[in-house]
């Protein structure tokens, strides 16, 4: 292999413009097989093993995937009498498209490479309990102009971070996002004494 990641082509992004395409994201285990696509194409076996269930499980998942157009064969090889596929991601990157744009201009870049942040939550609770969470968490009052310049500024470094060449023992997972807080205090416009 070249250091290329992943080992097969792909588009670099895909707007999801249909019900069945968003709900194929909704389940954490196809989120986790779309995770690790990222790396390499991988067979059904592989998958099943990577996650610890069974392969009709596993199998049942990448065919929602399949039939959503997340995933598709990207080579087979022969295992004894056997054609075993090796399935890749359809793109790096998935974001919901608003009003049905294929191309997913007044979408915003939201990226759906992550199921959301209760999963991040949960996952990274190991790492803050032992001292290797790293995190920033900030508030500005900002428009809606900015926030869309800054997000595109994130979703770009998500991709970075997806094409980053695979290497060492620990997986680790990154979040980001972009919400309104209604509850967070403010202060009173100021009164300008000259």
């Amino acid at each position: 292999m070249d250091g290329k990641t992943p080992d097969y082509e792909l588009a670099d992004r895909i707007a999801l413009t249909s019900p069945d395409q968003v709900r194929a994201l909704g389940n954490p285990l196809r989120t986790t097989i779309l995770g690790l696509l990222h790396e390499r194409a991988a067979s059904v076996t592989e998958l099943a093993g990577a996650v610890g269930r069974p392969k009709s499980t596993v199998a049942h998942h990448v065919k929602v995937l399949a039939d959503a157009g997340l995933l598709r064969v990207v080579r087979t090889r022969r295992v004894r009498a056997v054609e075993e596929a090796f399935y890749g991601r359809t793109a790096r990157l998935f974001h919901v498209s608003l009003e049905g744009s294929a191309d997913g201009a007044d979408d915003g870049g939201r990226p759906l490479d992550f199921n959301d942040f209760e999963v991040a939550a949960r996952e990274s609770r190991p790492a803050f309990l032992d001292g290797e969470l790293w995190g920033f968490l900030r508030h500005a009052r900002i428009d809606e102009a900015q926030k869309r310049e800054f997000w595109e500024r994130m979703a770009a470094l998500v991709e970075e971070f997806d094409a980053l060449p695979r290497r060492g023992d620990v997986v680790h997972g990154f979040a980001v996002g972009v919400y309104p807080v209604a509850d967070y205090p403010r202060l009173p416009p100021s009164e300008d004494v000259r």
